[in-house]
Order: structure tokens, then C-alpha cells, then sequence
């Protein structure tokens, strides 16, 4: 009976073993593609401002080209 007990929790020792990796594994990956996400976003930010610094600044009353 006890070594059917303690065969019973070493499964599932070693199953919540692998689980707890496995979990490990997967917020690895994500910690990394979430930090690849960031760099992109920033660098979409600096090509933005860029883009914003090189515009003229137009008003709001400006009549359209064809006028």
C-alpha cells in the first residue's frame, strides 16, 4: 500500500516536473517575441517622427492644390 502510495507521487512529481518546463519553455519564447515586438514598435516610432519632422506643417484653412 505505502509503495503504491509513494509510486503514485513520484508520477506525479515527475509529471508536474515536465509541466513546470515545459511552462518554462513557452515564457521564454514569448519573453523573447515580446521583446522582439518592442523593437519593432520602436523602431516604427523613430521612422514616425521622421516622417513627422520632414512634412510641412499644414493649416487647417489650406484651400486644396486644384483651387
Amino acid at each position: 500500500m505505502i509503495e503504491e502510495r509513494m509510486s503514485r507521487l513520484e508520477e506525479q512529481v515527475a509529471f508536474q516536473e515536465d509541466t513546470i518546463q515545459k511552462l518554462d519553455n513557452a515564457l521564454a519564447h514569448q519573453q523573447q517575441q515580446l521583446m522582439a515586438a518592442e523593437r519593432k514598435i520602436e523602431l516604427l516610432m523613430q521612422q514616425l517622427q521622421k516622417i513627422e519632422v520632414s512634412q510641412p506643417q499644414s493649416t487647417i484653412d489650406e484651400k486644396p492644390p486644384h483651387y
